[in-house]
């Protein structure tokens, strides 16, 4: 059973306290983001308002296309009514959001770079309804791990009473640095959509190497299914930052060298 507290005279779940709370964090720093940049206000309120929609809809049918054979995959109600209120999936929903609502009312300014430090700062948030509800990682012998209750779903190493990788806890780690450089940055990278792709990247590489500390289930050649889904990426990812470094795009961060002849 999900852990759960007590608010006023409501028990309400952790973890989907900790999705909405990271979802409503996004959406304050996106609000903020746009108002630095001078986009109206009505615009900005719209945004928002599909930011929210989107975000409840993705936290809720996340699990909905877990597995690749559709019959493990539960219906959309059963979805709806028990999803596993994915912080990924509510960010994703989110941006969805945001992206209809636009559409709707005929803005076509980008705005990825707004989402990229709300979607770092609202992970982070999430991430810590992960690590109170979810299983950590796996067993370590590193001094930092963890032990987490027993009646922890999926999680033998909680029932035998193994320390494990604060696996959520790095991510937590990352996001809020990642959120501290985006921050940082969005005065300095002022290419459109740049802030947003540095963030896609650094995020994808993270996520490739922290699998190795999660508890998810490894498929083939020991990596897991989000590995597997984010090797292709990589390498989109990787030819995208050379094409944006050939053409000055991060020179704030990293200079071209200036070839002598």
């Amino acid at each position: 059973m999900e852990p759960v507290i007590g608010i006023g005279a409501w028990d309400v779940p952790v973890h989907g306290l900790f999705v909405g709370l990271g979802v409503l964090a996004a959406a304050v720093v996106f609000v903020a983001e746009a108002r630095r940049r001078g986009a109206p206000a009505e615009q900005s309120l719209v945004a928002v308002t599909g930011a929210l929609v989107g975000g409840a809809i993705g936290m809720r049918l996340s699990g909905w296309a877990e597995h690749l054979d559709p019959d493990l995959n539960p219906t959309l109600l059963e979805a709806w009514m028990f999803g596993s209120r994915s912080v990924l999936g509510g960010l994703t929903g989110a941006y969805v959001g945001v992206l209809v609502a636009k559409r709707l009312i005929g803005y076509r300014e980008r705005t990825g770079d707004l989402f990229a430090p709300a979607v770092a700062l609202g992970m982070a948030v999430g991430r810590i309804g992960c690590h109170l509800t979810e299983a950590p990682g796996r067993p370590t012998d590193l001094p930092w791990g963890v032990h987490a209750p027993a009646a922890t779903p999926a999680c033998p190493g909680c029932l035998a009473g193994q320390a494990m990788h604060p696996s959520f806890l790095y991510e937590v780690a990352f996001q809020l640095a990642a959120f501290a450089a985006l921050w940082w940055l969005r005065g300095r990278i002022t290419r459109p959509g740049e802030l947003f792709t540095l963030y896609v990247a650094g995020y994808a590489v993270f996520r490739f190497l922290v699998e190795f500390t999660r508890a998810n289930e490894t498929v083939w050649l020991d990596l897991t299914r989000p590995q597997w889904f984010l090797l292709p990426g990589l390498l989109l990812v990787a030819l995208r930052l050379r094409y944006g470094y050939r053409r000055g795009f991060y020179d704030a961060l990293v200079p071209k060298k200036e070839v002598r002849t």
